[in-house]
C-alpha cells in the first residue's frame, strides 16, 4: 500500500433506494384522511380526526423521505418532500393549537388564522408548481391540483362556505389519485418492473 493510498479518505457511501417509496404513500394516507374530513365524513366539530394519521405518519414520513433524498444528493426531491413535511406538520400544529388554545388566539380570530395558514401555503405551493415545470407533467399536475384544493378551502373558510370546502375535499381526492399513480410507478420500478409514464415536462 502506498502512502497516498494509506492517507486517502474513505469513499462516502450513498444510501441506495427511492425516497418516494416512503414519501408518496405517507402523503397518500394523509391526503385521504384530510379529504374525508373536508367532505364531511366526520362532523364539522371533529376536524382533528385526521391528526392521528397526519402528524405521526404523513408529517414524519415526508421528513424521513426528505432526509433520505438529501443524503442521496437529490436536492429537488428533498426540497419537495421537505416542503410537504412542513405543510403537514404545521397543519397538525394549527389544528391542535386552535382546538387546545395553545396560542392564545381568540375564537373570533380562528377563521382569519386559518386563512393566514392557507394563504401562506398556497403561495408556497404555487411557487413549487412553477418550479416543477421542467419535471414530468404528472408532478406539475399533482402540484396544480394541490393549488386548486388550497384555494377552494381558503375561499370556503374565509367566506363560511361549506360547499366550497367540500369541493376542495374532492379535489384533494383528485390529487391523491395522482399520488397513487406515482406510487404504483415507483413501486413497479423498485420491484423490477417498468415505471409508469409520467408525461412530458411543460418546459424542456
Amino acid at each position: 500500500m502506498t502512502t497516498a493510498e494509506a492517507t486517502e479518505a474513505p469513499a462516502r457511501t450513498i444510501p441506495e433506494g427511492d425516497p418516494a417509496l416512503i414519501g408518496v404513500p405517507t402523503f397518500i394516507v394523509g391526503a385521504t384522511a384530510l379529504g374525508l374530513v373536508l367532505t364531511g365524513y366526520v362532523p364539522a366539530g371533529a376536524v382533528g380526526a385526521s391528526i392521528a394519521i397526519i402528524l405521526p405518519a404523513t408529517g414524519l414520513g415526508q421528513l424521513v423521505a426528505a432526509v433520505w433524498a438529501a443524503a442521496q444528493g437529490q436536492s429537488a426531491v428533498a426540497s419537495v418532500f421537505g416542503i410537504f413535511a412542513g405543510f403537514w406538520l404545521s397543519y397538525a400544529v394549527l389544528v391542535l393549537g386552535l382546538t387546545h388554545n395553545w396560542f392564545g388566539i381568540p375564537a373570533d380570530a380562528a377563521v382569519s388564522t386559518q386563512g393566514l395558514f392557507l394563504t401562506a401555503w398556497l403561495v408556497m405551493i404555487v411557487l413549487l408548481t412553477l418550479a416543477s415545470l421542467r419535471l414530468p407533467a404528472a408532478f406539475t399536475l399533482l402540484f396544480a391540483l394541490i393549488d386548486l384544493a388550497l384555494a377552494l378551502v381558503l375561499f370556503g373558510t374565509v367566506n363560511g362556505s361549506a360547499g366550497l370546502t367540500t369541493v376542495g375535499g374532492y379535489v384533494v381526492f383528485a390529487f391523491t389519485a395522482v399520488g397513487v399513480y406515482l406510487f404504483l410507478g415507483a413501486m413497479s420500478a423498485a420491484t423490477g418492473g417498468r415505471s409508469l409514464p409520467l408525461g412530458r415536462p411543460v418546459l424542456s
